[in-house]
């Protein structure tokens, strides 16, 4: 059976849609999902870069894109009462809810996605997180070592593999960016005739260019 690794921070909008349309993109496939919950700011400070939140044009296009893809799609969403927040407590719930050497299921990290965007609470309210970690009985402490080294030996290990962003949808080492990689990684799990050809290696190769400098 082909696996598929999917790699998320429950801050990202396009994470939760991606997350929704992952059965659909594999539909027809032979397929398991392992789910990796990682610190997208870890990606972004490895990177030198700024969340689309942080940047207030992005943002509003962002939010406004999201919310017309979601629309588009049939997904719920709505925009939480604090985003940016500290994803932190949900990231390190998922991995409290899965077993020492394995990963979180999908009905947990289902969970943990619906916290941030049905509803349009805070993710970070405490009643919430209370009510949420009580309802998932995690079967590890969340706050305790093994749990944290956890999420940071999974997001130092998205950075060694190159990632750079979230959700990232994982084939055979190849790494599909957004919910819009989606598309590409069902064409290459159904053998699509471009995938015979040499543009994926040849186009990840260095070339030439204009280097802007601070």
């Amino acid at each position: 059976m082909t696996r598929i690794v999917f790699w998320f921070d429950a801050i990202s909008p396009f994470a939760w849609l991606a997350f929704e349309r992952l059965p659909q993109a594999l539909e027809g496939c032979s397929c398991e999902v392992e789910y990796r919950p990682i610190l997208f700011a870890g990606l972004l400070g490895h990177w030198g870069q700024k969340g689309p939140a942080e940047i207030e044009p992005k943002r509003a296009w962002t939010f406004r894109h999201v919310h017309w893809l979601a629309q588009r799609h049939g997904i719920p969403l709505d925009t939480p009462a604090q985003h940016p927040f500290n994803p932190l407590a949900l990231q390190r719930l998922a991995w409290a809810c899965a077993p020492a050497g394995g990963t979180p299921n999908r009905r947990v990290v289902e969970a943990i996605f619906r916290q941030v965007w049905v509803g349009g609470a805070d993710a970070n309210e405490p009643s919430r997180l209370a009510e949420l970690t009580a309802r998932l009985a995690p079967q590890r402490d969340p706050a305790g070592d093994e749990v944290k080294a956890d999420l940071r030996r999974t997001t130092e290990e998205a950075v060694r593999r190159g990632l750079f962003g979230v959700p990232t949808t994982e084939l055979d080492g190849r790494l599909f960016w957004g919910l819009d990689g989606l598309d590409m990684l069902a064409d290459a799990l159904r053998g699509g005739a471009w995938w015979d050809g040499p543009a994926w290696e040849r186009e990840s190769l260095p070339r030439a260019g204009v280097s802007r400098r601070a």
